[in-house]
């Protein structure tokens, strides 16, 4: 695993931390170590990218509440969300009194998009597929960012192959060089499911109707038990392909929760 600092070397952070990040061991440090250490140093400029279709995102915004009750949550509006989803961003609103950043993509992109290729493009191809994440979901995540000196994510390295080296903290050069902060990286599901049942913490209801993992509703389907969780994402693609831009490789390309 690299160091942080290593990383620094290369990437100008966009904030004025470094003297408390380089050589921090972070990978010892737990969740809400690493949530308060978040805190204390960027917020208001620290925001928790929720899905609100994995119950990771919702851990974290209960810890974080508690450290921090003003907080900051967004989630990215698609316009393909399941209803079940919209309910939860209610129930997550009256339960913790806290305000949710809907982030909405551009309107002139996606009628560009859906007029060339039709709405449900991202099952004639992988190209067609990443351009539908770029447009929906990639592109409106970084102007979002632009604002901001820190994100924290729930990506933990057993969810899928593409996140088997995630860090606890990391610089994030495709976004200008802020902090990206997964405290859930070395969280198993278990302690996950574990943390929201002890703590009350709301989750998706399509959980409970075999969906383990929960995003834009064509894109989501049910998956048979002992099946891997995040196949149901994308299921016509190969495992390696399974992400929507947010989290890895080149976002030209297109590569989330």
């Amino acid at each position: 695993m690299k160091r942080l600092g290593t990383q620094i070397s290369k990437i100008r952070l966009k904030n004025s931390h470094l003297d408390k990040l380089i050589d921090r061991d972070f990978e010892s440090m737990t969740a809400v170590d690493i949530l308060t250490w978040s805190v204390d140093n960027f917020h208001p400029r620290l925001s928790l990218s929720c899905s609100f279709g994995n119950p990771e995102g919702l851990v974290l915004l209960d810890m974080l509440h508690s450290i921090e009750p003003s907080s900051r949550v967004y989630v990215l509006d698609t316009g393909r969300l399941p209803q079940a989803t919209y309910d939860l961003i209610d129930r997550v609103r009256d339960k913790y009194q806290k305000k949710v950043e809907i982030i909405f993509p551009s309107n002139c992109s996606v009628q560009e998009m859906v007029q060339k290729h039709g709405p449900n493009l991202f099952y004639e191809s992988l190209e067609k597929r990443q351009l539908c994440c770029r447009v929906r979901k990639v592109a409106p995540n970084k102007e979002y960012l632009r604002g901001l000196d820190a994100y924290v994510t729930g990506l933990r390295r057993s969810q899928n192959v593409t996140r088997s080296e995630t860090p606890k903290v990391e610089v994030d050069g495709e976004k200008g060089g802020i902090l990206k902060i997964n405290p859930l990286a070395d969280w198993t599901s278990d302690d996950v499911w574990a943390y929201a049942r002890v703590h009350k913490v709301p989750t998706n209801r399509l959980h409970g109707e075999s969906y383990p993992s929960v995003g834009c509703d064509p894109c989501t389907r049910v998956v048979p038990e002992g099946e891997d969780p995040r196949s149901g994402r994308w299921w016509w693609e190969n495992p390696e392909t399974r992400e929507c831009g947010l989290h890895v490789g080149e976002e030209s390309e297109g590569s989330g929760i």
